[in-house]
């Protein structure tokens, strides 16, 4: 994404984790993104994905983007979900040796958002960013309050219906972006400006 990203391999409960890791010159903490579903192609390097990174970075944070297991060069195969939780872990405890980190930014993308909602019920984040959260196919959990989500108007994935009926019980504030798809084609600045509008601040 960036010139000075890096990429590190972790250990992981299924063998190494590859990352890839920006930190600023003076972090103000840590935001661990996860991608889109690793058997339709999502990887590290989706495009919504490097959007949040860019925009956390920007904003000041130290960004770890892990590819899952069966990824690229990470280990293992894909595991509906359970696995996949247990690498957000040993990146969360990677997070915290190098960064001394108390709560983490969960930020996801599709089944990544998915698997967030469920990361969060083992850590305590500072805040969540969910984009195109999986609500229906998969079994995404209600989320701290203050949670960002952002759902395309036209996304053919997963309804927006679907996710303002998940949202709706929590009492959870959904921005819809106009007109954009799944993947938000030619709208990727329009995330990032929503991301970091929604930041400042803080």
């Amino acid at each position: 994404m960036r010139a000075s990203t890096r990429r590190e391999f972790l250990a992981g409960p299924a063998g190494r984790i590859e990352c890839a890791i920006d930190v600023p010159d003076t972090p103000r903490g840590v935001a661990l993104i996860a991608h889109p579903h690793p058997l339709y192609g999502g990887t590290l390097d989706n495009k919504v994905v490097q959007t949040l990174a860019r925009s956390f970075v920007e904003l000041g944070y130290a960004v770890i983007r892990p590819n899952f297991r069966g990824v690229g060069a990470t280990e293992g195969v894909h595991d509906e979900g359970r696995g996949e939780l247990d690498d957000m872990g040993a990146v969360w405890q990677f997070a915290q040796t190098e960064f001394g980190t108390s709560a983490p930014v969960l930020a996801g993308f599709s089944f990544g958002s998915f698997v967030q909602t469920h990361f969060a019920q083992q850590v305590a984040p500072e805040r969540m960013v969910l984009v195109g959260v999986a609500v229906k196919r998969f079994d995404a959990r209600p989320v701290p309050a203050g949670t960002l989500v952002i759902h395309g108007e036209a996304d053919e994935t997963v309804p927006l219906a679907d996710v303002l009926d998940w949202a709706r019980p929590q009492d959870l504030p959904v921005i819809v972006v106009p007109g954009a798809d799944h993947f938000f084609h030619q709208k990727l600045n329009v995330l990032r400006s929503i991301v970091q509008s929604n930041w400042r601040g803080r």
